[in-house]
Parts: C-alpha cells; sequence; structure tokens
C-alpha cells in the first residue's frame, strides 16, 4: 500500500514592525494552494520550512507568534525585506561587517 502524501500546509503572518507577527491566514490542501497563490501574485516572499509551519499551524488566527519562535520568525523577515531591498531605519546595506568590541570583563556588547 502506498504512503498518502501529507497534506500542503501553508501559512501567513503579518508583521508590522511594532508588535510581534501575527498568523493571518492558514489551511491545508487546496487552501494551502489558494494562500500561496495569493503571496506570489502580490510579490510576498515565500519560505518553507515544514517543521515552522507544523508549529504555527496550531496557532489560531489573529495569534502572535509565541516568543521562542521571535528569533527564527525575525530572521526569516529580515531575509525577505533584503529580497525586496528594504531595511531597517538608520541600516546601511552598502556597509562592510561590523566589528564586536570585547570589554575587559569578557562580555559581548
Amino acid at each position: 500500500m502506498k504512503n498518502p502524501t501529507p497534506p500542503r500546509q501553508a501559512i501567513a503572518l503579518k508583521y508590522d514592525g511594532q508588535q510581534a507577527p501575527t498568523l493571518t491566514a492558514k489551511g491545508d490542501d487546496a487552501l494551502a494552494e489558494a494562500i500561496l497563490k495569493l503571496a506570489r501574485e502580490n510579490e510576498v516572499p515565500i519560505y518553507e520550512n515544514a517543521e515552522l509551519v507544523k508549529l504555527l499551524a496550531r496557532m489560531e488566527l489573529g495569534d502572535s507568534i509565541p516568543e521562542e519562535l521571535y528569533r527564527t520568525v525575525a530572521e526569516i523577515i529580515a531575509f525577505a525585506w533584503t529580497l525586496k531591498g528594504k531595511f531597517p531605519v538608520g541600516y546601511d546595506p552598502d556597509a562592510g561587517p561590523v566589528e564586536r568590541d570585547v570589554t575587559e570583563r569578557g562580555e559581548d556588547y
């Protein structure tokens, strides 16, 4: 017997730059395809990560992402912004890497 193909899942997040990102859409199969189609039509970057989708799909629409996922989602949002040529206020995309100072106590800042 063939293993059934797992359902295709998609989620959509909204980030206003002020609050934690919120879940604005989620769905399986046909609804997932509709979410992805709408994203493509509106040139919204699509990031594929089945494990992250599985975690976020447990949330209710309108919920903010859990604090445990802030860093992961922030990295995805930052990458999506750079793809669209957007950068945070004060960020110079042409500047080289920033060197970190280490204080005498050995702490990074």
